[in-house]
Order: structure tokens, then sequence, then C-alpha cells
């Protein structure tokens, strides 16, 4: 019996088991591809963590140790691949004389490196001139010294004479501010920057120099153990950091005292860890709403058949079939949909990921991948049986034989609508959402140092109430149209229909629900498309800003500190092929009260040129505004919040700060007036800085000369535009570019393989709200065949027919799309804001992708039109042979 049921099935009904299959297809993949991408992210967050720390961990000996007997001990831990002893000196200061001129330089550092230290640490120094082993010099130290190779350095030495070392190569250190930190110190107590002059020795030479040193003054020089640890780590950023702490105080512990291990490698976990969090909240946010809209769509299309089922139901149970038979039969009909919908989309999400990410899905993260594919294949075999065997358990318990066999229901109205509940949903979604976007609120709670991450998934109550309550009220608004207000649904079809407007009308009305149905799941299929790709842009828009920010442009040069800027710098580099825009920008530093902080000087009416202000970086104002005020008011100074906090400041008191003359060398007392707040800005570190008007610094300190040059390329050959700029400027300036920093800037999930994901969600969006529209369209107008044939037979012609079919499509198109542009336009808005966290800076408008939206609008209009088209052929059967099959 079996056997001939699916086999009736598979001749009478193969578009209906076709179309429920591929719902619960899309479902699978859609769970199978986002949970790969999980997994992989969290795995691609870990590699990059680990990938971006120079040195693993930094073992400071302490003074009364034995650093042999600590070295064995580090050796020997496990985990540990290798290490290095390296010794840290201070210098009194270092000079070199050039002929009738002699450059001095204030305290600084001296190093001494172990042979083979920089094959084991390679991302720790890099060369730019001379030769990568003896007596080497940091970039800017060179430059303060107007050094290079094959010059003489005397390096001083407090109580002793100086040495004298001849330099063999200039390098820089991409790790200064780690290789230089106070390690065991809090946050807080770790020098604000590295020391500006810098030298490495060999360990032999820096032995013979200051061996002698450490006897007379011990606090002039120290020892620590560098060590490059084993990186087979779990994929997960908080297990791994987890691993990495543990192993380092489980040295500590076992050093009794003679070691504190500054864990560098535990540190760059620790922030990956948060952003790991993020990737699951995005995995929620937008990729639970597309399976869920699977589901429904799944749903939706065996219901387009239930009127039918119920008549072979009870046609079965006249003959004698039992209800345990019955649900046997739809039992089996529920797994073959479901396995085989799970078998597709799986092979679905296997492509798909190789697509999108060049990969199955299925590499390092195995257990974890394969699990999401047990996952996602379970959830569609659940899918199958809710959308088949549930209905069918139901129609069995509450419809006899005669009612199964009814053609048409008068509909009723279901409780939730009576109670008014959309609206109560949706005014709980508007308190949630109020809730979780205020002032102090934190979507992902990571405590530094603190192994536990904490999550606030009540967050996502707002936009899951949304969700369910824009769907509830689409349905009334839908059923409303449909039923009392089919008069004016008639009047509006009546430029279509012609006289048939009043009987169309009340045709739609009678059978209404599947249509509504069809209504909610176009609208919510939109929603999410919207939704999806508004989010995903402007995610893209803000990760690039937050490049730009902390680059300062798309190139970006700034002079060694001390070096001496000649005054056409800006316009030699405006000839630099590429260049569309050079801007200056000053950078001090200046005393508020005891608190040394960031002072930048800009050109307000320029400073555009080169870079892009938003207005979330000035709370409670705009960058225009405030950049107006910075020109018209001279001697007006933009605060961060925290200084404007400790300082207790309000708009237009005076604020005194104490800025270096350059005639006296000395500090000097200038005042301004405060008139906004700045959070961000080009270039300005995360923490307190000031922002003023550069020609008043100017006249009260003596000197014009740019901390930077921010360069506009137009956003094109960055990095060909900064090699010709490094190429002209030498080792007396750094150069950065855009797209090198954007690799490297903002959290680690900007690092995932976002254009792979955004592919994976729009593609998996536009496929749902095209079979929303278009499939469930046509299982509907294929089960009304009986009635175009009635109609047929009492006389209506091809246009009557068309004019019937096209009305009912238009009124899906027309209250569908409006529906989930709505509700779209007012999620995205919710997505953006709740996971405000994801975003730096925050955005100051929502980026919209109205290419991808046009593209869904007409490709889903397209889909309806052509499913009409082929019903209107549809139709024009013989009414006595369609009637005769059904």
């Amino acid at each position: 019996m079996t056997r001939i049921w699916l086999t009736g099935l598979l001749r009478r009904h193969p578009a209906r088991l076709l179309a429920a299959t591929l719902g619960v297809a899309i479902a699978v993949a859609l769970l199978a591809c986002l949970g790969s991408f999980l997994t992989r992210s969290q795995a691609t967050m870990t590699e990059r963590a680990v990938r971006t720390v120079a040195v693993d961990w930094q073992i400071q000996v302490t003074p009364a140790a034995n650093t042999a007997e600590v070295a064995r001990l580090v050796a020997a831990s496990p985990g540990v691949q290798g290490s290095s002893t390296v010794g840290f000196a201070h210098t009194s200061g270092l000079s070199l004389s050039s002929g009738a001129s002699t450059q001095n330089t204030g305290p600084g550092m001296v190093l001494g490196l172990p042979p083979g230290y920089r094959t084991m640490f390679p991302a720790e120094i890099r060369t730019l001139v001379g030769a990568d082993t003896g007596v080497l010099i940091a970039q800017q130290t060179a430059a303060n010294l107007h050094a290079a190779p094959g010059d003489t350095v005397t390096i001083g030495r407090a109580g002793l004479p100086p040495a004298r070392a001849v330099v063999a190569g200039v390098v820089d250190l991409p790790q200064a501010n780690s290789l230089f930190q106070t390690v065991g110190a809090p946050v807080g107590a770790q020098p604000t920057a590295p020391p500006d002059n810098v030298v490495l020795l060999t360990a032999a030479q820096w032995h013979q120099f200051f061996d002698p040193l450490a006897a007379a003054r011990p606090d002039l020089v120290s020892t620590q153990i560098h060590v490059q640890r084993n990186h087979a780590l779990p994929p997960n950023p908080a297990a791994a950091y987890a691993t990495v702490s543990a192993a380092a105080k489980n040295l500590e512990a076992r050093s009794a005292g003679s070691a504190v291990v500054g864990d560098n490698l535990g540190a760059g976990l620790d922030a990956a860890r948060g952003d790991a969090a993020y990737a699951v909240v995005l995995f929620l946010f937008l990729g639970v709403p597309g399976a869920v809209l699977a589901a429904l769509l799944t749903a939706t299309i065996t219901s387009a058949g239930a009127g039918r089922r119920r008549a072979e139901q009870a046609l079965l149970r006249a003959r004698g079939a039992s209800a345990r038979q019955l649900l046997g039969l739809a039992a089996v009909e529920a797994a073959a949909i479901g396995a085989t919908g799970s078998v597709v989309g799986l092979l679905g999400a296997t492509m798909v990921n190789y697509l999108a990410f060049g990969s199955t899905g299925v590499g390092a993260t195995v257990g974890a991948a394969w699990a999401w594919y047990l996952g996602a294949a379970l959830a569609g075999i659940v899918v199958a049986a809710a959308t088949v065997l549930l209905p069918a358990r139901r129609d069995l318990r509450e419809h006899t034989i005669a009612a199964g066999r009814t053609q048409i229901e008068r509909p009723g109205y279901p409780v939730w609508a009576r109670l008014g509940l959309d609206a109560v949903i949706l005014i709980a979604a508007g308190l949630v959402f109020t809730a979780t976007t205020g002032v102090g609120y934190q979507l992902v709670l990571a405590p530094e140092g603190v192994p536990s991450i904490s999550v606030s998934y009540w967050a996502f109550a707002g936009p899951a109430l949304l969700w369910l309550g824009a769907a509830l009220a689409t349905w009334r608004v839908a059923d409303l149209l449909l039923g009392p207000g089919r008069s004016v649904l008639a009047r509006v079809l009546r430029p279509v229909t012609g006289r048939l407007s009043g009987i169309t009308a009340n045709s739609l009305s009678r059978q209404r629900r599947p249509l509504v149905r069809a209504i909610v799941l176009l609208a919510l299929a939109i929603a999410f498309a919207a939704s999806t790709a508004t989010f995903n842009a402007t995610y893209r828009q803000q990760a690039e800003a937050d490049a730009q920010l902390t680059n300062g442009a798309d190139v970006t040069v700034t002079p060694a500190p001390g070096a001496a800027v000649a005054a056409g710098t800006a316009a030699s580099l405006e000839k630099v092929a590429g260049v569309k825009a050079v801007e200056p920008i000053q950078h001090r530093f200046a005393y508020i009260g005891a608190d040394l902080q960031d002072l930048y000087g800009v050109r307000p009416a320029t400073i555009t040129r080169a870079t892009a202000l938003q207005d979330s970086y000035f709370p409670g104002a705009t960058a225009a505004d405030l950049m107006g005020t910075l020109g018209a008011k001279p001697d007006s100074i933009l605060v961060s919040a925290e200084t404007v906090k400790d300082f207790q400041l309000r708009i237009g008191d005076p604020v005194t700060l104490r800025i270096t003359d350059t005639a006296s060398d000395q500090p000097h007392a200038v005042t301004f007036h405060y008139v906004g707040v700045v959070n961000e800005f080009p270039t300005a570190p995360k923490d307190s800085f000031f922002v003023a008007n550069a020609s008043y610094i100017t006249a009260h300190t003596g000197s014009s000369a740019p901390g930077a040059f921010l360069v506009d390329t137009g956003g094109k050959d960055s990095a060909a535009v900064a090699a010709r700029i490094q190429a002209m400027v030498g080792t007396s300036a750094a150069v950065t570019d855009i797209a090198t920093v954007r690799n490297t800037v903002g959290s680690s999930l900007t690092a995932v393989d976002l254009a792979g994901l955004t592919r994976i969600e729009l593609s998996f969006a536009l496929v749902l709200a095209v079979g929303a529209g278009g499939l469930v369209l046509a299982l509907g107008l294929a089960e009304r065949r009986r009635t175009y044939a009635i109609a047929t037979a009492l006389g209506a012609k091809s246009r009557h027919l068309r004019a019937m079919i096209f009305s009912e499509t238009g009124v899906l198109t027309v209250v569908g799309l409006a529906a989930g542009a709505l509700t779209g336009s007012v999620l995205s808005v919710m997505l953006v804001k709740v996971l405000t966290g994801v975003f730096d800076p925050p955005p100051d408008t929502i980026a919209v992708p109205w290419l991808y939206l046009g593209s869904v609008t007409v490709l889903t209009v397209g889909a309806l039109g052509a499913v009409s088209a082929i019903a209107v052929v549809a139709a024009h059967r013989p009414a006595i042979s369609v009637i005769r099959d059904l």
C-alpha cells in the first residue's frame, strides 16, 4: 500500500512533492552553509589572532632569579617550540658626529639579540636599509641621528664611558608596542608609546657593553625570554584563549616567582573571542530567520494541497482505511520529502560553500562542520514532519469524511486576531528594542582576562517579536482586504476584469486563506532579503570607514618624530602619480592638568579633501557644523568625552593646555574654548585626544610642522601609490596604505570572509523571495484548475480567465511587496541598532543596496508574471478533461 501511495503521489502530484522537497532543501542548505561559515569564521579568527602576534610570550626574568635556570624551565614547558634570551638596557642617549655637526637624542633602549632570533621571530624586525644582522637601529632613531649604514653611533651608559658601534642596517619594528611593554603591569600602567630611540646589538656585543652597567645599575638592565609556542590550538578563540592562559599561569606557578609571563598570544586571542561571540550573534540574527522562512515556505507549499489531501483521505477512510494507516502514509510522505530534501540541501550547501569560499566547508574544523551538516539534515526532517505529518494528523482528528470531501470551506477568524495579539506583539517588540539599544547596553560582554563571555540573548527578542508581529499584522490586513474589503477590491480590479470584477473579488474572498498565506510569506521573504542586504551593506560601509579612520586616508605619510619636514613636501606628494589631494595634519602632545594627551591640528575648510568625517565621530553635533565652528572661531577645541567628564567641562568653557613652544622648547600655556565632543578622528588613538585649528596652534607654538600627510587616491591603487611615495621619501617617513590597514584593523570579525557570507545570505534571500512568490502562486493556481474549468464550461473566454489569474497575481504582488518593504525597512533599522557593537565606528546612515533590492523585486515580479502566464496557457485545456482529472 505504501508503494502504491508513493507511486500515486509521484504520478499525480509531482509538482507539489518537488516544491515541498525544495523548501526543505533550502532550509537545510541555509543552516548547513551558515553553520559551516560559523565554524570556519571562528577558526579564521583564531588563526588570525595567532598570526598577528610576533612573540607569543615575553617572559620577564625577575632580578634575583637565575636566567639559565628560568630558560631551562621555559624550554621544558609543554607547548614551547623555541625560546631566545634577550637583553634589555636603558641608554642615557645616543649621538652621532658627522663632519662639523653632532646629532644627539634622548634616552632609549638597547637590545641584545642572540643568534637565530630573527629566524625564530621573523615578524618582529623588518630590514629597511643595510644588513639583517649586526648593529641595527630603528627607523625613527636613524631619522633623529641622520644615521645610515657605516656610521658610528655613540651609546651612552649611565655612570660609565659611552660605547661605540658601527651601524650595519636600519630596521622597522612593527610590534614595538608589545616588544617594549612592561611585562606584568596592568593595561593602564603600560607605556603610552614605545621608545623613540632603539638600538639592536648582537648578544655578545650587548653583554660586552652592558654587563658592567648591570653590576653598577641593575635597575637599568633586564632580561626577557621570548617564546614561540605550538599553535595547535582549539579552533574556537575562547577555547584557545583558555588553553594559552592556563599554560602561562602554570609556568608562572612552576617558576616560583622567578618569571613573569607577558602573554601576547593570550591577549590576541582575548580580543578575538569577543568577535567570535559576535559571529554567533550574526548567525542567529541573520541565519535563523532564513531557515524559519524556508520552513514556512515548505508549510505553505504543503498547505496549498490541503483540500485535495483531505479529499483523498476521506476517500480512503470511506473505503476502510484506518487512521493509523493514513498516518503511516503521511509519515512515509514526510520521510520521503525530508530525506530527499536533506540530501539535496547538503549537496547544495557543499556546492555553495565551494563557490562562496573556495572550499566545501569541511576543513580544519571537520568535527564541527559535520555536526552542523548533521544538525541541518535533522532540521530538514523535522520541517518535513511538521509540515506534512502534523497537518495530516490534525485533519484526521478535526474533519469527518463528509467534511473532508468539501471543496470550499468557510474560513474562520483565528483567536489571536480577535484578541489583537499582533498589535500587542509589535508593541512588545518596540519596548524590547528600546531597552536593548539604551545607553550602556552591551550585546556581547567579554571582560578582559576572564574566560567566560556573556551574550545578551534577550536582544534577540526584539527582532523576533517584530518578525512575528509583522507576519500577523500582514495576515490581518490581507484578510481584511480580501474578506470585508472585497467591495473595495472589486473596484480596484474593475480596470482589469471589467464586469467580472465582482465575481473575481468574491471568488478570491471565498478562497482567500491560501492567498493570504502566500502574501504573508512573500512579505517575510522580501523583508528577509531587504534586512539582510541592508545589514551587510552597512557592515561593508563601516569596515571601510574603520580602515580609513585608522589609517587616516587612502595613503598616510608620517614623518619620523623630530625630523625636519621641507616646506614643499605637500606639493611634492601631489605630483606623485595617482594622488588626487594631499592634506597636512598636525600632531602635538599637550598637557591638560597632569594628563598628557594627543593634540591634532587641522585645516577645517580642507580636511575633508583627503579623508571622510562621519557625524558619529561627534556626539550631539555634525561634522560639518563643528568643522565650521573651528574655522569661524580659531580658538575652538574639540575634546574627548572622557576628558569632558573628568574635567567637568561645559560648552564654551576655557581649556588651558600646555604645549611645547618651538623657540624655548618648553611647555607654553595656550587657552582654547571647548565647543564639542570628538570620539573618533582620522589617525587619532581610541582614547583621549584634542582636535583644534592648525593655524591657531601654529600661531601659539611657532611651528606649522605637520605630523602626517593624508593622501587621497580616489580609492584606487592605494598600495601602488604608497610604494611610489615610499620610494620618494625613503626612510625619513613611514608610509601606510588603506589596503594594508584594511586587513589588520577593526575586529577580527572583519577579517572573516564577509563577502562569502554575503553571497550566501543574499543568494538564499533571493531564492526565498522568488520561491515565496512564484512557487506558492503556481501551486495555488494549480489547485484552482477546477474553478477555471467550471468558469470555462459556463462560457468564460480566454480574456476572462487571464483577468482572473492576473488579478490574483496582482493582489499577491502589490500587497506582498508593500508589506515586505515596510517590514524590511523597520527590521533593517532594528538590526543595525541592536548590533551596534559589530560596527566600529557606528554608522551615521544605513547603507541601502538599491541594486540588489531592485534585482530582487524585478526577479520576484518576473517569476510571478511567468507563473501567471503559464497558468493562463494551462487554463485553455478542455474543461471536461480537467474536471474528469480532478
